[in-house]
């Protein structure tokens, strides 16, 4: 090795690439299970980068929400405003917008952008009154799911959005949903908790001409809490590191799975998805405990990405 081979001491580090940007527009809720607190564990364990932007307070605990606040639209947009002036974002994570006025304040924003990817989960919204859910839905169906590249959600909670009407005997198919998201402008819509017999739930990504892919997995006997709001912010995280959607779905559900399978039970209520499985520390001496959730064995896939 001669001197030329050796690193000047004086040059500046070689900077690394800084990660992909995910921006949420969520709740922000007390138990970090659910919302902005979801979201972000989400997006960095998917080796993103989170830009959170409050919407609205929800009182509650891991049971129930007990009150809501939503956030002046102007406020939600200057906090989003700012940082976009500042960091660019590769994608986008829709969650609980408040009220039907940030709504059409966040929408504005997102149509500025209308290259990025954006990713819209919608909640069960109990702590609303009628309403205020209808004016809310409506504004969310007319301003963003026409921007929306994937909607997100429980099979119950999208057929009361997208097909208030239905009254058929059997439950509405993926690509029902579909198609009508897709009448109201978005592009896919990925169905979760679908009923199966053998205590198996199917979760189905489904366009206009029907299912396009999905996973079914063994029905958990716990009841969850912030589960959609991982799954969407974990798969606007990958879309906004270039995976492609067939890809991005299916690694999405698989670390929700896993996600869910290692949850733990933080308070007196609904189980809380751990989004940090992945970094557990190996058992000692090479003994696992097959029983303990979360605990990796031989069988357990690698996390889907890794943190930068």
């Amino acid at each position: 090795m001669t001197t030329a081979d050796l690193p000047d001491a004086d040059a500046p580090p070689a900077e690394e690439a800084a990660p992909p940007s995910v921006m949420s527009f969520n709740a922000s809720e007390p138990t970090g299970a659910a919302g902005l607190g979801a979201d972000q564990a989400a997006i960095v364990a998917m080796g993103a980068h989170p830009l959170p932007v409050v919407t609205s307070v929800l009182i509650r605990d891991t049971a129930e929400v007990f009150e809501h606040h939503a956030l002046d639209d102007e406020v939600v947009s200057e906090q989003a405003r700012s940082v976009l002036e500042d960091m660019p974002t590769s994608a986008w994570k829709v969650g609980f917008l408040g009220n039907a006025e940030t709504v059409a304040a966040v929408a504005e924003i997102l149509s500025d952008y209308p290259d990025l990817p954006l990713v819209t989960y919608v909640p069960a919204t109990t702590w609303l009154d009628d309403e205020q859910q209808q004016s809310y839905q409506d504004a969310l169906r007319e301003l963003v799911l026409p921007q929306t590249a994937v909607l997100v959600g429980n099979h119950a909670v999208l057929t009361e959005f997208l097909l208030p009407d239905w009254d058929a005997d059997r439950p509405a198919s993926p690509r029902e949903l579909a198609v009508a998201a897709h009448k109201l402008g978005a592009a896919h819509t990925l169905v979760t908790g679908i009923n199966l017999p053998n205590q198996h739930v199917d979760n189905v990504l489904a366009g206009p001409q029907g299912p396009i892919t999905g996973e079914k997995f063994e029905r958990f006997e716990a009841s969850f809490i912030g589960a959609g709001d991982t799954l969407s912010a974990a798969l606007a995280a990958l879309l906004a590191s270039g995976v492609e959607l067939h890809e991005a779905v299916g690694e999405a559900l698989t670390f929700l799975d896993q996600a869910l399978d290692a949850g733990f039970q933080g308070g007196m209520g609904h189980v809380i998805p751990d989004r940090f499985f992945w970094a557990l520390p190996a058992p000692e001496d090479g003994e696992v405990d097959a029983d303990l959730p979360g605990t990796p064995t031989d069988d357990t896939p690698p996390p889907p990405r890794r943190m930068h």
